[in-house]
C-alpha cells in the first residue's frame, strides 16, 4: 500500500519537531547553572539547540533521501532533466532562516539586558583608578584601587536598588598569569575568590598588563578586563560549590594556566574565611613585600604571596624573567 506524500511529510515532520524537543532540553553540553541568570542564558541555548538540531535532521535526512532515491541507476547514461530554478522554494528556505534570525536576536536581546548588560548605572555608573600611597603589610604596595568617579566602566550586570542588599566588593586585578582578588573592607589578598551564596557580588575588575577576560562558566558570564579600563561584573550566586574561573582571552605563552578557583559558600562560611584569612594575617604569617621589589623577577615578587593567593608553584617557574613586569600593576 502506498502512503500519500502528504501523510509521510506529516509524520516525518511531527518525528522532526519531537526529536528537536527532546533534544533542546536534554543535550548536556552546559555545565551546572550556579546562578539565575545562568537559567536565562540556558533557556536561550537550548531553543538554539532546538532549532539547529531540526535543521540538521531535515537537511541530512533530505539529502540522504536525494542520495539514495535520485541516484544514477547502473547503465544509465542518460541526462538528468535541466532544472534552472523553484522561486517559491528559494523564498521559502531564504524567509525561514530570516525569521529565525529575528527571533533569536531579539530573544538574546532580551535575555541580555535583563542580566544588566544595558544597565546605564553599570555601564555609564562610573569607576576610575586611583593609587594607594599609604603602605599596608597586609597588601602589595602600591596595588591599583578603583574608587567611584564620573568616568565610564563598562561591565555586565544589574544596578542595586535601595531596597537591596549591599554588594560584596572585591577588586579584581588580572595579570600574566594570575588572578589577584583584594576585599577592600578587610585587606584580604587572595588569589582564589570566595563569596556568599545569595548576596549580591561586584567585581571591579582592571589589567596590570595585556587584556584578559574573566569567565565564569557556570554563572553564563565573562568579560573583558582592560589595562586602563575598568571592567565591573556583578551577580549573584545562588548554588554552592567550587567553581573555575578562567582567563578566556589569548594573553601570552602560558594563557591556558591562568585559572583559579571561586568558592561559593554560606554566609556564615564566608565569615568563617575571612576571619581565619584576618586572623593570619594579624598573626604575622601574611608577608609583605620586600623594599626593593623592582629588583626582583616576577616569579619571586610573587613567591611571598604563593602560599597566600593559592598560585601553584610550578606557574612562579614558568614565569620569564620581567624585573619589571609585576611593577606595572602600579603604573
Amino acid at each position: 500500500m502506498n502512503i500519500p506524500n502528504s501523510i509521510t511529510t506529516l509524520i516525518a515532520g511531527i518525528a522532526i519537531t519531537l526529536i528537536s524537543l527532546w533534544y533542546g532540553q536534554n543535550h548536556g553540553l552546559l555545565p551546572v547553572a550556579a546562578s539565575a541568570d545562568a537559567n536565562d542564558v540556558d533557556e536561550l541555548f537550548n531553543l538554539m539547540m532546538t532549532i539547529a538540531t531540526g535543521l540538521f535532521i531535515l537537511i541530512e535526512g533530505v539529502l540522504v533521501i536525494c542520495l539514495i532515491r535520485f541516484r544514477r541507476k547502473q547503465g544509465d547514461l542518460t541526462d538528468g532533466p535541466a532544472i534552472e530554478g523553484n522561486v517559491p522554494l528559494e523564498i521559502v528556505w531564504t524567509a525561514i532562516p530570516t525569521v529565525i534570525v529575528f527571533i533569536l536576536a531579539i530573544y538574546s536581546f532580551e535575555i541580555y539586558n535583563k542580566m544588566g548588560g544595558l544597565d546605564p548605572m553599570v555601564s555609564g555608573g562610573g569607576m576610575t583608578m586611583a593609587h594607594h600611597h599609604q603602605h599596608n603589610p597586609n597588601t602589595m604596595d602600591n596595588m591599583v584601587a578603583m574608587e567611584p568617579d564620573s568616568k565610564i566602566a563598562i561591565g555586565i550586570g544589574k544596578s542595586m536598588s535601595a531596597n537591596d542588599e549591599d554588594p560584596l566588593v572585591v577588586d579584581v586585578n588580572g595579570l600574566q598569569y594570575a588572578w589577584i582578588f583584594t576585599y577592600p573592607d578587610t585587606g584580604i589578598v587572595s588569589g582564589d575568590l570566595h563569596v556568599p551564596v545569595d548576596r549580591p557580588i561586584q567585581l571591579n575588575m582592571k589589567a596590570a598588563d595585556v587584556i584578559h577576560a574573566f569567565w565564569l562558566p557556570e554563572f553564563r558570564i565573562k568579560q573583558d578586563v582592560m589595562p586602563g579600563q575598568v571592567s565591573q561584573l556583578s551577580f549573584v550566586a545562588n548554588r554552592e560549590g567550587t567553581y573555575p574561573v578562567i582567563c578566556a582571552e589569548l594573553c601570552g605563552s602560558y594563557h591556558g594556566g591562568m585559572k583559579t578557583t571561586m568558592t561559593v559558600e554560606t554566609a556564615e562560611g564566608y565569615d568563617q574565611w575571612v576571619q581565619s584569612r584576618t586572623v593570619a594575617l594579624q598573626d604575622g604569617e601574611g608577608q609583605p613585600l620586600p623594599v626593593d621589589s623592582t629588583a626582583l623577577t616576577d616569579a619571586a615578587f610573587l613567591q611571598a604571596y604563593a602560599e597566600e593567593m593559592g598560585i601553584i608553584e610550578n606557574t612562579l617557574e614558568q614565569i620569564p624573567h620581567n624585573p619589571l613586569g609585576m611593577m606595572s600593576m602600579a603604573q
